[in-house]
């Protein structure tokens, strides 16, 4: 390890994934760095929880090829994406009513070759997709004006199956917002560089380990080995601007910078400090969110789905994870709900036994579950409406900076907003230094 820096010395409040981002990022460069926690875990809204003494996540979550910024951090702190994620290239599986999957093709044409190819569609629906996707392309995924994705796709006769079955469970998984109120904009980024990239852009990661594996833990360990340090269950209440830096809780220590990588319902009351974060106050506090809903249900071990990851349709699960396929987690399921629905207005035991009658017509003769417990992050993400105006990294106030899967950019909320969010703080840091 090089020495540090200590003419810097950069507050990170927030062990999210932003803020696990920005710190890493910041240790890179040899400047000194303390993250802190108010709660005695990390990763924030995209962590491990334990139930029944089994490491889980408080949501199921997906990556894909084109998470560029979360694979290079991976790396970086050591965790390899090859024995953490399982890498499968575009599948989309509503048995029995949909099939989508792409060849191992050189780009463009592994997303012609799936469309042409997929099962559950017309040949006029086909043939509708493949101009809409070179409609967009030819404009660059630009629209003129913002309007929701159902807009968008009723326009280009995005209709039927092809609607149902692709654009739209791909704009809820993406944004968690439903397609009659979900950005277009935002939308057509996501087509761009997920589906119409790379050809691994568009390949689904999905984890093999718990979340905290991925990259909070191995983030932690690497900052603390360069230098930095972690302060868990250490809420940070109070925080001024001084002559000579930040005061945190009216301690002793100054800091020379400030990022502030809390949700932004958590950072309301340390904005509200600054006379000078009115405009950020004003566009944090008009943001929307939508939930997340995951439901677990432990199986007797020779339980099992016909792949790792299936779409459902007509009930209240979106998809199932099969865990078993996954890490080896033997009989449990992961459903996974997102945005908000009549799901939300059915109690935990209600939802839990829906699930599983779904999962009984698909799966016929299949036990009751030894145990089920449902997770819902209530503001799992900013609702990724049309013309959602979302604060910028840089503040008015010198040196402190916001970092989260909420702040301005290109994309929803997700996994490598919060990362690109917190390396981009961490760049602002660096160039203030």
């Amino acid at each position: 390890m090089e020495d540090l820096d200590y003419r810097v010395n950069v507050a990170v409040i927030g062990a999210g994934w932003a803020g696990m981002a920005a710190a890493v990022a910041l240790a890179q460069k040899n400047t000194r760095v303390t993250v802190f926690e108010a709660a005695r875990h990390l990763g924030g809204r995209a962590r491990a929880v334990e139930i029944d003494g089994i490491e889980l996540d408080n949501g199921q979550h997906i990556l894909i090829g084109a998470y560029c910024e979360t694979l290079r951090l991976m790396r970086a702190v050591g965790a390899d994406p090859d024995k953490l994620l399982l890498r499968q290239p575009l599948a989309i599986e509503y048995p029995g009513k949909f099939s989508l999957r792409a060849p191992r093709l050189p780009a463009r044409l592994h997303l012609g070759a799936a469309l042409l190819t997929a099962s559950g569609l017309s040949w006029s629906e086909r043939m509708a997709a493949a101009r809409f996707m070179t409609k967009m392309r030819d404009n660059g995924y630009r629209i003129a004006a913002d309007l929701p994705v159902a807009e968008l796709l009723a326009q280009h006769r995005q209709t039927g199956a092809l609607a149902r079955y692709l654009w739209e469970p791909m704009c809820v998984s993406a944004l968690n917002t439903p397609p009659a109120s979900a950005s277009a904009r935002i939308f057509l980024n996501v087509l761009r560089d997920g589906l119409d990239g790379a050809r691994g852009s568009s390949d689904f990661l999905i984890p093999r380990a718990d979340l905290g594996r991925l990259f909070p833990l191995p983030a932690a360990a690497y900052v603390s080995a360069n230098g930095g340090s972690l302060l868990l269950g250490t809420p940070v209440r109070d925080l001024d601007k001084c002559a000579d830096g930040f005061a945190i809780n009216a301690g002793p220590q100054r800091y020379s910078h400030v990022v502030l990588a809390v949700g932004p319902h958590q950072a309301d009351t340390l904005l509200d400090r600054f006379e000078q974060l009115a405009t950020t106050r004003l566009k944090v506090a008009a943001l929307e969110y939508q939930p997340i809903y995951t439901c677990y249900l432990q199986y007797p071990q020779q339980v099992s789905m016909p792949q790792p990851m299936t779409g459902f349709d007509g009930g209240c699960i979106q998809w199932i994870f099969d865990r078993g396929r996954l890490n080896g987690t033997a009989g449990l399921l992961a459903a996974v709900i997102s945005a908000r629905g009549a799901h939300q207005n059915s109690t935990q035991e209600e939802l839990a036994s829906a699930i599983h009658r779904e999962l009984a017509d698909f799966l016929p003769g299949l036990p009751a579950p030894v145990w089920s417990r449902v997770i819902a992050e209530k503001r799992a993400t900013f609702s990724c409406r049309p013309n959602v105006v979302r604060p910028e990294n840089r503040t008015a106030v010198d040196r402190l900076y916001l970092a989260g899967d909420y702040t301005a950019s290109d994309y929803p909320a997700t996994l490598e907003s919060a990362v690109r969010s917190g390396v981009l703080a961490a760049n602002l840091v660096l160039e203030k230094s």
